[in-house]
């Protein structure tokens, strides 16, 4: 019998658990305990996201927390299980894949509603394949850091509760120590649960998935003519939403794989992702995608593709592939028009007028030719009028002739912008704070050394990346030149 329920079960504070997803049969999912860790330790918790969830502090700093958080003991009323999906992963289908490492405990009823909690790198599962089911310490800091930062960035996103460690050793590239990162989201469905019941002809199954996900997330698309063709139109609209926000902000993900696509429209599964340091275009994060399938600029193309094969992954409901096509046309004029709208914003455009567009796309043109620091430009921007010298903003150019008409061309846009409105309205919409490779990797560092202080101040600058944070300036300023010798890859 595996450890971990031989342990007695813990009351995690006054929540309870629902189980939603394991009420669609055992055809989705192998229910099992996750492996337990020896001698964990905390290394992060959001503690913003414990109120959100109605957890208790007491709870939260208890051994208790910490013994069912790292999987080594029982939750009273959970119900373990790993789901198993499929997908196309860099292009190519894959055949079933499934979480190979991130065991679910169940569905929480939250004051935030209901919520899954899974645990990544619990140990083996079903799925593993020729992985070890574990996590390690270095991208469970990511995903953790990076989770929280996207929320407090106003993006969709999967959240993170907590880290814990383990110097239980993990091989990778190199061997590696422990540890188990606790997320939540209403859903942690993807595009690749649909595409394994489809290509394996087990309708039926893809019926109950369908009808479960437009009755629990898109009650709206049951009122349609064509439930399942609205799911996929509500679907396309969300990613679209999404795409425009991960542009916007310049964020990377690194490895979209129909498989990391979630159906809520959310970012999932944090792995070889970046936020833009200098503004290049056809920037690629992931060291394991040489050919640039997943470059920043090719993001939205790649959200559409992936829409694609859900829409090809749903016909056996939609019937009609005329009525899938036209679902999937939304997000054509969703994504730019939602991309635009959050450009207007981050230029400090209070209002829309026909010019906006040529501005926006000589203000990326002038970004690209001079790779000026993307997050520092907006950042600054904020401060620009059109009475400056505009230095801090000019000087991140090096080509100050072309800035100089670019930002004639601003001035005269904002000669019909209220400033007051302009001002709020920019600092609200260009972080001073982004998670950045180089402070993970520095975090990292540390927390590889048992000192955790800078996990825990880079999520308190990366909740609020919006607030000034006096006395932490150094970590909105210009990367440091060894950042461009970091490697993230698929390897966690």
């Amino acid at each position: 019998m595996n450890a971990a329920i031989d342990e007695p079960l813990a009351a995690t504070s006054t929540l309870k658990w629902v189980n939603r997803f394991a009420r669609l049969g055992p055809d989705f999912y192998t229910e099992l305990q996750p492996t337990p860790l020896p001698s964990p330790y905390w290394v992060g918790r959001s503690r913003a996201l414990a109120r959100e969830l109605g957890l208790e502090d007491s709870w939260l700093e208890s051994a208790d927390a910490l013994e069912v958080l790292t999987g080594n003991r029982g939750a009273a009323g959970s119900r373990p299980l790993a789901s198993v999906y499929s997908g196309h992963q860099f292009g190519v289908w894959a055949g079933q894949l499934g979480d190979g490492r991130a065991i679910m405990l169940g569905d929480l009823q939250t004051p935030a509603g209901t919520q899954e909690v899974q645990l990544k790198g619990a140990g083996l599962t079903p799925y593993s394949r020729m992985g070890d089911g574990r996590a390690v310490l270095r991208s469970s800091i990511r995903e953790f850091l990076c989770s929280e930062a996207m929320h407090g960035l106003g993006i969709p996103t999967t959240r993170a509760l907590c880290v814990t460690g383990s110097d239980a050793p993990v091989r990778r590239e190199e061997i590696e120590t422990a540890a188990v990162v606790t997320r939540t989201s209403p859903s942690f469905i993807r595009f690749g649960h649909f595409e394994h019941f489809s290509y394996s002809n087990q309708h039926a199954q893809l019926k109950t998935l369908a009808d479960y996900v437009i009755d629990q997330f898109y009650p709206a698309c049951r009122e349609t003519s064509q439930p399942y063709a609205a799911l996929l139109q509500a679907v396309s609209e969300r990613t679209a939403h999404l795409m425009a926000a991960w542009q916007a902000v310049g964020f990377c993900h690194g490895v979209m794989n129909t498989d990391n696509m979630s159906i809520l429209g959310l970012t999932i599964d944090y792995g070889p992702f970046q936020f833009l340091d200098a503004f290049e275009p056809g920037h690629i994060c992931n060291h394991s995608d040489p050919q640039g399938r997943y470059a920043y600029n090719k993001q939205p193309n790649i959200a559409y593709w992936n829409l694609f094969c859900l829409g090809q992954a749903l016909l056996p409901l939609i019937a009609e592939q005329d009525e899938a096509l036209a679902a999937l046309e939304s997000y054509k004029t969703v994504f730019p028009q939602a991309l635009e709208d959050r450009l207007r914003a981050k230029l400090g455009l209070t209002d829309e007028q026909p010019e906006d567009r040529e501005l926006i796309e000589s203000t990326f043109k002038l970004l690209a030719s001079n790779k000026a620091d993307y997050s520092i430009f907006w950042r600054r921007l904020c401060r620009f009028t059109p009475q400056s010298g505009h230095e801090p903003v000019r000087d991140l150019f090096f080509d100050r002739e072309s800035f100089d008409v670019w930002a004639l061309h601003y001035s005269e846009r904002l000669a019909h912008v209220d400033q007051g409105l302009r001002a709020d309205l920019m600092l609200k919409n260009n972080p001073k704070f982004v998670l950045r490779n180089h402070l993970g990797e520095e975090a990292i560092r540390a927390a590889k050394l048992k000192d955790f202080s800078g996990v825990n101040t880079l999520l308190t600058l990366l909740q609020a990346p919006f607030e000034e944070h006096p006395g932490h300036d150094s970590f909105a300023d210009f990367p440091p030149d060894w950042a461009a010798s970091i490697e993230i890859s698929c390897s966690s």
